[in-house]
């Protein structure tokens, strides 16, 4: 996600590499489809499940029956058990746990339709009955090649049903630590920072936690202009980088808050007696 900077210092959110859906409603929506190596490995281990539960069912079958069977009664029900474990199964899994399996649980993936919302019978019995051919049939073939030219790695059975698969194992953001540089640690013991206004901490804060993933050049422009809106509440101002300064203001904010909250605390505590006893001469009912 590439971020940048406007002539007010505001943070301009570039979704160029954000695949945005939007609801019925209107709604934006960022979502992550899953990549093409993590869904060629669930069809993997989905294809692997299919041909297990099959032959273990063929085996189970002949175990069982088998010497009472004629050899077009054989072939009749390996034919059956054949489309139950290519259409009927896939699509039983898909609408009982609405767009997951086998496969899709270990890449953390899960079928949706379009608008994001939950896949039906009809979408998962589509899926499964165009898998027959572009998978099965084609060795994968056909799923590789479109899924490659599709933005969002569909495959035909996704183009027809009107759904993809969307990720939703995502990496755990990685959270700034807010400190005073150590070069500006003496400054930051005699500086004078005022309150600012809400909207610029806010501001601040969400430069500080998106810093690491921006442009180096938009960082920089980014930085410079929230340091000189936050300069006006801060004297004296430290000869160092934008954004180191906007790292010392924004930790000293955030210990001095914590103090004040602190302090807060500990007089509330002192009053809780009083504050929790019943007014002189009112009748102890307890």
């Amino acid at each position: 996600m590439a971020t940048s900077a406007t002539d007010h210092g505001r943070i301009a959110v570039d979704t160029d590499d954000r695949d945005d859906l939007v609801t019925g409603e209107a709604v934006a929506l960022a979502v992550r489809p899953t990549s093409f190596v993590l869904r060629a490995a669930g069809c993997i281990i989905d294809t692997f499940a299919v041909i297990a539960v099959y032959v273990g069912s063929l085996l189970l079958l002949f175990a069982t029956i088998g010497d009472q069977l004629d050899q077009a009664m054989a072939t009749a029900l390996s034919t059956i058990l054949l489309v139950l474990c290519l259409v009927g199964i896939p699509t039983a899994v898909e609408t009982l746990s609405r767009g997951r399996s086998l496969g899709r649980l270990a890449v953390g993936a899960r079928i949706v339709r379009d608008d994001g919302g939950a896949i039906g019978f009809r979408h998962a019995f589509i899926r499964a009955l165009v898998g027959v051919v572009e998978i099965v049939m084609t060795f994968g073939g056909i799923a590789a090649v479109v899924g490659l030219m599709s933005s969002r790695t569909r495959r035909l059975g996704d183009i027809l049903a009107g759904t993809f698969s969307q990720q939703e194992r995502v990496p755990r953001p990685a959270v700034a630590e807010i400190v005073v540089p150590q070069q500006l640690e003496a400054w930051a013991a005699t500086a004078d920072v005022a309150r600012m206004p809400d909207a610029l901490a806010r501001r601040v804060a969400y430069f500080i936690r998106q810093s690491a993933g921006m442009n180096p050049e938009s960082r920089e422009r980014l930085a410079a202009s929230l340091a000189d809106e936050v300069a006006r509440y801060v004297h004296p101002v430290p000869p160092a980088s934008a954004a180191a300064f906007l790292l010392a203001v924004a930790a000293m904010r955030r210990q001095r808050e914590a103090v004040a909250l602190g302090r807060e605390a500990a007089q509330l505590e002192r009053l809780g007696p009083v504050l929790d006893a019943a007014p002189r001469g009112f009748p102890d009912r307890g």
